[in-house]
Parts: C-alpha cells; sequence; structure tokens
C-alpha cells in the first residue's frame, strides 16, 4: 500500500496522510520518497490553496523508523557513510519542502510527534492537535544529536530559545497542553473534533486572496531572516504592491462592502 496518501477535499484543500498506522507513521525510504514526491507535486499545483498534513491512526509520525530504513542496497553500494550522509539529506529535504511550500500547511496532530514527526510539525505552518498527543525531540535519545531536520532552527523561532534547549537537551516528551502553552500549538482540541476545528482553520485562510495568502506566508519566513527592523518594513513595502494590483484585492474590498463572499481566480 502506498504510504502517502494524497486526497484533494475539493476547494483548493490538498490532505497529505502519513499511512503507516502500524509503525506508527514511522519515516522509511519508500515513505520518505513518496512524501517528497507528494510535496513537489503540490508545490507545482495552482489549484492547491492549502495543505492538510496529518496521520493515519492512533499517531502523527513517530519519527525515523529505528527498526530499518529500507536503504540496505545502497549501503552496500556506497558505504556506511556515504550512504548516511545521503539519508541524512533525504529526510532533512522533507523539513525544507514543508516549510518552502507556497501554500500554508496545517499539521493536524492527531497522535504522537517524535523525532523527525516533531520536525514536520515544526515545519508546518499552523499546528493544531488533539488532546493526547505527546511530542519529542527524539533524536538525542536514539544516540544522535537533537539537531536535525531543522529542529534546531525552527523550534527555537516557535518556542523560543530557553525552551527549545530544554526540550533538545532533555529529549523528554511533553504533552499537548504543554505545547500550547509553549506556544507550539495554536489550538487542542477533542480528537473527534480534531478534523472540524482544521477545517474551520482552512476556511478562515481561504477566505482571503490567494496571492496575499502566499506572499503572507513568504513575509513571515523572511522576516524570520531578515537582521533588522527597517529591512524588514522595507521588503513589507515593496511586498504590499504585488497584491494591491490585482483583481483579487479589488474583489476581496468588494466583497466586503457588499456583505458577500468573495470570488478569487488568483489573478
Amino acid at each position: 500500500m502506498d504510504p502517502v496518501l494524497v486526497t484533494d477535499d475539493g476547494d483548493g484543500v490538498t490532505t497529505v496522510t502519513l499511512d503507516r498506522p502500524d509503525a506508527l507513521n514511522a519515516l522509511n525510504r519508500e515513505m520518505v520518497d513518496a512524501l517528497r514526491e507528494s510535496l513537489e507535486a503540490i508545490r507545482r499545483d495552482r489549484s492547491c490553496r492549502v495543505v492538510v498534513l496529518t496521520g493515519n491512526g492512533r499517531g502523527f509520525c513517530a519519527g525515523l523508523d529505528l527498526n530499518g530504513y529500507g536503504d540496505d542496497d545502497l549501503v552496500d553500494r556506497d558505504g556506511v557513510m556515504v550512504r548516511g550522509f545521503d539519508r541524512q539529506r533525504e529526510l532533512a529535504e522533507l523539513s525544507l519542502r514543508l516549510h518552502e511550500l507556497p501554500q500554508p500547511v496545517i499539521a493536524a496532530v492527531n497522535g504522537p510527534a517524535a523525532g523527525g514527526g516533531l520536525a514536520l510539525v515544526c515545519a508546518a505552518d499552523i499546528r493544531i492537535a488533539a488532546a493526547g498527543a505527546v511530542f519529542a525531540v527524539g533524536f538525542i535519545r536514539a544516540g544522535f544529536s537533537a539537531c536535525d531536520l531543522g529542529v534546531s532552527w525552527l523550534l527555537p523561532r516557535i518556542v523560543g530559545a530557553g525552551r527549545a534547549q530544554e526540550l533538545m537537551l532533555t529529549g523528554r516528551r511533553f504533552d499537548a497542553a504543554e505545547a500550547l502553552a509553549g506556544g507550539l500549538l495554536a489550538r487542542v482540541v477533542d480528537p473527534a473534533d480534531l478534523a472540524g476545528s482544521v477545517r474551520e482553520t482552512v476556511a478562515q485562510i481561504l477566505a482571503n486572496p490567494p496571492l496575499s495568502v502566499e506572499l503572507t506566508k513568504v513575509g513571515v519566513h523572511t522576516a524570520l531572516e531578515t537582521p533588522s527592523f527597517r529591512a524588514a518594513v522595507e521588503f513589507e513595502n515593496r511586498q504590499q504592491m504585488v497584491p494591491a494590483m490585482t483583481e483579487d484585492r479589488r474583489e476581496a474590498t468588494a466583497a466586503f462592502l457588499e456583505h458577500r463572499a468573495p470570488r478569487y481566480r488568483r489573478r
């Protein structure tokens, strides 16, 4: 069976479901390849406006599958060091692709998210979790550095450097309530309400012009890497002029004044 299910939910929404439930959706070679290809196809899909990332079964993603990644043939061919580095880059590419998608990504965290699973959660733009979800950096407890798959860059920016250091140095598990309090999550809901809460957020995003949403995501990420306030404001000034000249901007204004739903065309 396909380890990654991609579903077109209509209205510009694509759901990506990690589908190895018996292994808590742990990452192996097959899943990583499928997820990487799926994210590339989504990036090119101009009809897709929002991406929902979730897991099948009781887990979101348990991280790297320590029972076997499934690339022994490549280890034999290339050697442990060379293949290990290639594998590392394959895994890290997932965080980069999620982070750099033009569409906003909502992580619907249905269960445990550890190691690489936590990295995928961090690489999303909005994170909503079921009350029973638990989290852990994980890498350090498996004998690796806690700095992996972009977590050393993403997690401190989301929860703050001090809190990130504690979570990364201990590798301890923390629950959804703590993740919410620390700023990792936007909301925590009952498991039965997770899908509905995600749909509500999706609807709020879709009510905004497509290009405005894309540029907002890019703008926030750019501001996080901009060293000065003045430089960030100068970038914003120029960025504002792009959506201001679109038909969708005029439609958004008209819909607001006429008290009706907007009809966007991404032009």
